[in-house]
């Protein structure tokens, strides 16, 4: 991800609170237990997941599972609050130095490692609140692994799938 596209995201993100989210549009694709979990995210990130559906739309992808993993990619960073400065420190020193975020990040989501802790644990703790509201396996699967490296050829349809999501999630 370029430096630009982080700059335009996080003025996206500074002006969230002046646009409002269309969440009847998450409705149309979520069951009502997963569209209760899409409501509670940050409006910031709410619409980040809508602006990720309606690419998949324009593109004509037509998978549902796709859709909701596309609504609920980000929903595990609710577990904690996360901030935009903090989201810019994350940024930067996993940029910068991609082992000590790692190593931040795996640990307890408390005191000055919370944000480092969000930002590398958020798809496991998505892909449990989503399976614990009745998402597919398939569903959480997408969660999951939406910031894990898909190396070479995708050799499955969860692959397929996992690449489309983390393409249109990093334009978006």
């Amino acid at each position: 991800m370029s430096t630009a596209y982080r700059i335009r995201q996080g003025i996206r993100a500074l002006g969230a609170w002046l646009r409002p989210a269309d969440d009847s549009l998450a409705q149309q694709y979520l069951s009502p237990p997963l569209f209760a979990l899409f409501r509670q995210m940050r409006r910031s990130e709410r619409q980040h997941s809508l602006r990720v559906l309606q690419a998949l739309l324009a593109d004509h992808h037509t998978h549902p599972d796709l859709f909701a993993a596309a609504l609920l990619h980000d929903v595990g960073k609710m577990r904690t609050y996360f901030f935009l400065p903090e989201k810019v420190l994350v940024v930067l020193i996993r940029a910068i130095f991609p082992h000590t975020y790692q190593r931040w990040g795996s640990g307890s989501a408390r005191g000055w490692r919370r944000p480092f802790a969000v930002s590398v644990q958020h798809p496991a703790w998505g892909a449990e609140m989503v399976t614990a509201a009745g998402g597919s396996i398939l569903v959480a699967e997408l969660i999951r692994h939406h910031a894990d490296p898909v190396e070479g050829d995708p050799q499955t349809e969860t692959d397929r799938l996992l690449r489309t999501l983390q393409a249109v999630d990093d334009q978006n």
